[in-house]
């Protein structure tokens, strides 16, 4: 059972992941064949990450209600029709289609996929659980833009979404023998229109990063509609977030630091190949291949994991992840105006080693939640992880255009300007990063008697 959870875990880390990044590389080809312009491009990257960052709440409260083996199974053949319907795709409408079919898919695979850390592991393999969860979003968010290209390029972009069908075909053959049939959560209907407020408020704020033009009218709406589900819930008898996740200083922490850790790093991963493109001259394939170093390194420090929590505590090995991850980022600041790859090598083995360590944050976060919200706090973990990463990139985005655009009024050359807003970038995102080292060392701290709900009544581990 633990072996093959465990694989289960890794097929879904890696394919729901690669799915976000593989794209990148294989954008331009895709716009050559398809016609498009820049703005409609990027709707190939959104019309996935939309719906997955605003269903992931709802998801993990609907996986508890249907069970997770009815659940994931169905999850996974919609996500491997939209991943054929993407790969045969003739026209842009009909791929954003298929990508939002894969983002809905997704969005109920993850919660279901972590709620197996609870159900099928004991402590110390939620930890080591979580590690290959963990390892399995580096390789996938390291390999995706280098992987994108080389199918791109030799096989067509097709094969972009193709791709995910093995993946998909291995995880419907192991399921019956990992998730259980029936169902862990309670018999009531789901709050729909407390549902259907948080889902449109997180669709809103997100898609107010990527439209500037309409900001202002998305962000209002998402404001408001997030609003008017905060007073609903403290008011509500059946709350959508259960109140012993939310009253959770252990796991509200976790939702914290899993904000700041994403507004670095994702910023950062997301703006690279464009900055190796530019200032270091590396074709499409080359500039992904360097974040293979990041994944290298999460899969090598990935087995000390366990000890290493066993023996200092999750709340100082996640202090100390996020501590090396800054550092990494203050290393690749300091030589990066240096127009060659090998001096950025060392800074980012730092960054994939320490955020391996960070992996308590999810497991130690679902230690301290009964069973029966398992699916909940999956859900509202990769919620933060999805929406910061799509913060990260405007934060970064926006520090990277400043600083270019004035470095390009100065006169600086196009390159050199790019790579001085990247710098600009790099240091934003060290500080939110030792900022969550610091605040790691507090929120993770264990208590006495600190339990998850009047309920359950075991203390935190």
């Amino acid at each position: 059972m633990r072996r093959r959870t465990l694989t289960v875990l890794a097929l879904g880390a890696f394919v729901t992941t690669l799915d976000n990044t593989i794209v990148a590389a294989g954008a331009p080809s895709i716009a050559r064949d398809l016609a498009l312009d820049l703005g409609a491009m990027q709707w190939i990257a959104l019309g996935y990450m939309l719906p997955f960052a605003g269903l992931l709440l709802v998801a993990g409260t609907l996986v508890d209600r249907w069970g997770r083996r009815r659940t994931l199974t169905a999850a996974l053949l919609t996500f491997g029709a939209g991943a054929a319907a993407g790969g045969l795709a003739g026209t842009l409408w009909l791929l954003v289609a298929a990508r939002v079919l894969q983002g809905i898919a997704a969005a109920f695979l993850v919660p279901g996929l972590l709620s197996l850390l609870r159900s099928n592991l004991d402590a110390r393999g939620r930890t080591l659980g979580a590690a290959v969860w963990t390892a399995c979003l580096a390789a996938a968010l390291a390999l995706g833009p280098a992987l994108g290209g080389l199918l791109s390029e030799y096989l067509g972009w097709g094969w972009i979404f193709f791709v995910n069908l093995p993946f998909v075909a291995a995880m419907l053959v192991l399921l019956p023998s990992t998730a259980p049939p029936g169902r862990t959560g309670g018999t009531r209907a789901p709050p729909l229109l407390a549902m259907a407020a948080v889902t449109a408020s997180l669709v809103l704020l997100t898609t107010a990063l990527a439209e500037p033009r309409i900001a202002q009218p998305l962000l209002a709406a998402g404001v408001l509609l997030g609003a008017g589900f905060a007073v609903r819930e403290r008011r509500a008898r059946e709350r959508l977030v259960p109140a012993a996740l939310t009253g959770n200083r252990v796991f509200a922490g976790s939702l914290g630091l899993q904000l700041l850790w994403g507004l670095g790093i994702s910023g950062i991963f997301f703006f690279t190949p464009l900055l190796h493109q530019e200032f270091l001259g590396l074709g499409p394939v080359g500039a992904g291949l360097p974040l293979v170093l990041v994944a290298v390194a999460v899969v090598a420090a990935t087995p000390l994991v366990p000890a290493v929590t066993a023996r200092a505590g999750p709340h100082r090995t996640v202090a100390a992840g996020l501590a090396v991850v800054g550092a990494g980022l203050l290393a690749l600041a300091a030589v990066n105006d240096v127009p060659q790859l090998w001096p950025r090598v060392p800074g980012m083995v730092l960054i994939g080693a320490g955020s391996a360590f960070t992996v308590p944050m999810t497991s130690h976060a679902l230690d301290v939640v009964a069973e029966r919200y398992s699916g909940t706090a999956s859900g509202l973990l990769t919620a933060a992880r999805e929406l910061s990463s799509a913060l990260g990139v405007a934060l970064i985005g926006a520090v990277l255009t400043s600083v270019r655009g004035a470095r390009l009024a100065s006169g600086a050359p196009e390159g050199a300007a790019l790579a001085g807003g990247y710098t600009a970038g790099l240091l934003t995102a060290a500080g939110l990063t030792l900022a969550g080292a610091l605040l790691a060392v507090r929120v993770l701290r264990d208590r006495p008697a600190v339990t998850s709900s009047p309920r359950d009544k075991r203390a935190v581990p």
